[in-house]
């Protein structure tokens, strides 16, 4: 994307399929950045190992821990790459003890750098013992050459890597019975004559089992160490045939895939991204959408390499392809050969299940599990430039939300304005300028909403009564209703019914009443906003025959609304965890700044020259931090954001909201 070359990030995974010494590796490169959680979060649900990349200067930053969070909630076997040896400030030493100690994560040294920072000029194979050196007059890390490690020529590193060695025998032998046995048994004198390739399959074993992380390091700037960190996942990762997947069992080799992403383009539509679990995919192939319930035809097969595409004939699985021709499917759907395939799988898992006397039902669970996808924690309004426009940006916000399933598109209904809910500014500023780029819509950006919720402090009690006559039908309804707070965090209102009201009513009039409480408790009576953390009793209900369910329910919705009024009300606002990396110098001020954003610090830590402040701020006060922090920091400072909880507002704060929202003040 023409905005990943200007700020040189990563905004969306592009894939590449590549052969690497007869190994077929299909690689997704993933942003890192917090605004695009979403991107990391719907790959890793496809892959089958990771490669965690690791700036060697700054070790573990806010976002790694995110990112290794999602991999280990996947279950993924990775290895580290620690990145920018060459970078002025690289310590090898220091990046591997963050692992250690912020990831918790056991790292496994399989490489030591010659030479740091400005001097990193090859680097040490710990398990072969041979030392990798760049050819020093070209710029390009693919000139090496690979020597053994001699007593005569290299004997401070041979001791170094030696002992390095032997604590990575000692390390796996404690994490791997198979390789401790081998180990005690035939080497428990010399750990040198111990062959590499028994050293290597442990490791393998010892990451599949993700009881440790081989850690590797190098430049990528300038391809350095990337030859073997490719060796590295070919040796260590999983080939799709070592993960297990639970589901593949029904399908007995018939097509089962999934789509994780889909990508628009001008001259194709849709392209779908689909990872195959197992079965064949060829092109005039028509296949059925478990989600979606219909049944659609591929037109063209690609082969992803980044922005170029190769047209193949068939794909088989374990791969990763590129689908022209499907037009309903979307982010996160289960894609099969046939219905009848999908059934017959459903029954085999079924009579499985029977023979293990479980009730799980996994004939529902065909459907892989999908994309979870985040909270929206950032809000706008968005403009066309004219209202003949208003089409035009809607199709523009249509596509974009299918590529992006963590950009929602909300209508106001009281002020009829477009909402874009997103994950962050720089996604929000990035949606706004693929629009002018892609879609040649100038929009304009209006100022965001803070998403309040609304809960109440002690209970009420309201009674409603709805008496109306239309045509020639009388429509009587009687309402009691009680609203009282509850200890749980929940959303939706937990709706109870008194003892007295009768089994026949309930049964004419539950889905009515329910519907009037949740449509009560979308607008609260301070904000407007959902009301959350409440308990709504119905306590009595008369019904005049002949009342239509459409009266009921807005009797009860009416009555809801009184008894939340009535109580003592209290605004709640989003909380944001948020993780500043400052130097020393810059801490006060940054304190200071926060202190006015109503910011509570919970604790200040040291990376080694810098300070790092962690603490909540409400969202509300967040609004352009990025900008105010690179101010106040002559850039320097670096932050990172995510939805904490809602938490109470205090009576002050309250008030100047309120009296603000009113316009009061």
């Amino acid at each position: 994307m023409a905005q990943e070359r200007e700020r040189g990030i990563t905004i969306q995974s592009a894939a590449v399929t590549f052969d690497w010494k007869g190994y077929r590796v299909n690689l997704i490169d993933t942003p890192g950045h917090v605004d695009f959680t979403l991107e990391v979060e719907r790959c890793l649900r496809v892959l089958d190992g990771a490669v965690a990349v690791l700036d060697a200067s700054a070790g573990v930053e806010a976002q790694t821990l995110t990112v290794w969070r999602q991999a280990d909630k996947h279950k993924i076997p990775r290895i580290c790459f620690l990145n920018k040896m060459d970078k002025t400030g690289a310590s090898f030493k220091y990046a591997v003890e963050s692992i250690r100690e912020k990831l918790k994560a056991k790292p496994l040294l399989l490489q030591l750098p010659i030479g740091e920072a400005k001097t990193f000029k090859g680097l040490v194979d710990v398990v072969t013992k041979e030392k990798l050196l760049w050819n020093s007059n070209s710029n390009d890390g693919k000139d090496f050459e690979r020597k053994p490690l001699l007593e005569v020529s290299d004997p401070e590193l041979l001791k170094e890597t030696t002992e390095a060695r032997n604590a990575l025998i000692e390390q796996v032998a404690d994490l791997d019975d198979e390789f401790a046995d081998l180990v005690l048994g035939e080497f428990s004198e010399n750990f040198d004559l111990l062959p590499a390739e028994k050293l290597q399959h442990a490791i393998h074993r010892v990451t599949l089992a993700q009881t440790a992380v081989p850690v590797l390091c190098g430049s990528a700037l300038k391809n350095k160490g990337v030859q073997p960190l490719l060796d590295a996942v070919t040796m260590y990762l999983p080939s799709p045939e070592e993960r297990n997947y639970e589901f593949l069992q029904w399908y007995k080799g018939d097509l089962c895939a999934l789509a994780f992403k889909v990508l628009h383009d001008k001259q194709r539509g849709p392209l779908v991204f689909m990872r195959i679990y197992s079965g064949t995919i060829k092109p005039q192939l028509a296949i059925h959408n478990i989600n979606g319930n219909c049944t659609e035809r591929i037109s063209r097969l690609l082969l992803p390499f980044a922005d170029q595409h190769i047209e193949i004939s068939s794909l088989s699985a374990g791969n990763i392809a590129l689908t022209v021709g499907l037009k309903h499917t979307a982010t996160g759907d289960t894609l099969v050969s046939s219905k009848s395939s999908a059934l017959a799988a459903a029954r085999r898992a079924e009579r499985e299940g029977e023979k293990k006397h479980r009730q799980n039902n996994e004939a529902e669970r065909l459907l892989l599990a999908g994309v979870e996808i985040p909270e929206p924690v950032f809000f706008c309004t968005i403009e066309p430039p004219s209202v003949a426009k208003q089409p035009d940006l809607e199709h523009a916000l249509k596509c974009l939300q299918r590529e992006d399933p963590s950009l929602k598109v909300r209508l106001d209904p009281d002020s009829g304005q477009t909402i874009l809910c997103g994950m962050g500014e720089l996604h929000i500023e990035i949606i706004h300028d693929r629009i002018k780029r892609e879609y040649g819509l100038e929009t304009y950006l209006g100022p965001l909403q803070v998403a309040y919720r609304e809960t109440i402090l002690n209970s009420a009690r309201a009674t409603d009564t709805l008496d109306r006559t239309l045509g020639d039908k009388r429509h009587l309804v009687t309402v009691e209703v009680e609203a009282r707070p509850i200890e749980t965090s929940s959303l939706m209102p937990v709706i109870e019914y008194a003892e007295s009201i009768s089994e026949e009513l309930l049964k004419v009039s539950q889905q009515a009443i329910e519907n009037g409480i949740h449509s009560a408790c979308l607008q609260g009576p301070l904000l407007g906003s959902p009301v959350q953390d409440v308990a709504i009793t119905l306590h009595s209900l008369t019904v005049h025959p002949g009342t239509s369910t459409t009266m009921i329910s807005a009797c009860v919705s009416r009555c809801v609304q009184k008894a939340l009024k009535k109580a003592d009300k209290q605004v709640l606002e989003p909380l944001m965890n948020l993780e500043v990396t400052v130097a020393r110098d810059y801490l006060s001020p940054v304190l200071g700044d926060l202190a006015q954003r109503r910011g509570n610090i919970q604790e200040i830590q040291t990376r080694q020259d810098n300070k790092v402040v962690i603490g909540f701020v409400p969202l509300a006060e967040i609004m352009g931090y990025s900008t105010a922090l690179r101010t106040l920091t002559s850039g320097s400072a670096t932050f990172a954001l995510e939805l904490s909880t809602y938490q109470a507002m205090n009576p002050q704060d309250q008030n100047t909201l309120l009296n603000r929202r009113s316009g009061l003040t």
